[in-house]
């Protein structure tokens, strides 16, 4: 069943047109990959799906779990069960990480009708995923992001992501500037979590590296704002041995 759906959809940024008709479906309970090269409007698409007021929708639809979200804020979208792991995860002195993240619990509590969680559950709640995602107890007293190295950025995403439990993630190039062992500890703990939710994941990134641990069910190919084609897992690894150019010739011939 189709819990995110994209329909012909345009986006442009101060009058540049980026997105040129996206179709594109995430289902619950899949990982759907969206790869493709540097400036195909990768990013653009995921900014798009959380609500980025610096992008303009010209045409088309986003459709969240049957609702039309294509004018929602991103707290709405966000309370209806959307999450982004971002590409470059933004740093706040000052504010702990159990802060932001007990406001983060309490906000889509708001959302559900419920109250504010107790210490005691927030603290059973934090502890046991920091264990589900291999994430340090001593991160809790640290500031967000801040001084923290591009793993530990990532890591602490896919912690929000298992506490949060959302219906879609949309996980934008997750393994950016990772090493092998950030980058398995990262996606073992995408697996874990999704499986466990049974979430639908739009995992996006133009290496294939990543989906060797998380390996799609789906992969969509985004061209010039387009989608050009659509595949199995087959498709990362004729992607790894070919790259993009053979399939680009191939697609525009």
């Amino acid at each position: 069943m189709s819990i995110l759906e994209i329909k012909n959809l345009h986006v442009q940024a101060e009058d540049k047109q980026i997105l040129k008709g996206v179709d594109l479906t995430v289902n619950t309970d899949e990982v759907h990959a969206l790869m493709g090269p540097n400036g195909s409007g990768k990013s653009t698409l995921a900014n798009t799906i959380m609500g980025h007021p610096g992008l303009e929708v010209t045409e088309g639809q986003i459709l969240f779990d049957g609702e039309d979200i294509t004018e929602a804020d991103p707290d709405e979208r966000a309370r209806a069960g959307l999450f982004m792991a971002f590409q470059y995860p933004v740093a706040i002195p000052g504010v702990t990480i159990t802060k932001y993240l007990r406001m983060v619990m309490n906000a889509h509590r708001e959302a559900r009708g419920e109250g504010d969680i107790s210490l005691k559950d927030f603290r059973k709640t934090v502890e046991a995923a920091m264990e589900l995602c291999n994430v340090p107890k001593e991160f809790s007293a640290r500031y967000l992001n801040d001084g923290f190295s591009g793993g530990e950025k990532k890591r602490l995403e896919i912690l929000q992501l298992a506490l949060q439990q959302p219906k879609v993630a949309v996980l934008d190039e997750t393994d950016s500037g990772l090493d092998i062992d950030a980058l398995n500890v990262v996606a073992n703990g995408v697996n874990t979590v999704a499986k466990q939710a049974g979430m639908g994941v739009l995992i996006i990134t133009h290496y294939q590296r990543i989906l060797h641990i998380v390996r799609p069910d789906r992969v969509s190919i985004l061209f010039d704002g387009k989608i050009a084609t659509e595949g199995g897992p087959e498709l990362v690894d004729r992607l790894e041995a070919e790259g993009y150019g053979q399939l680009r010739a191939e697609l525009t011939v």
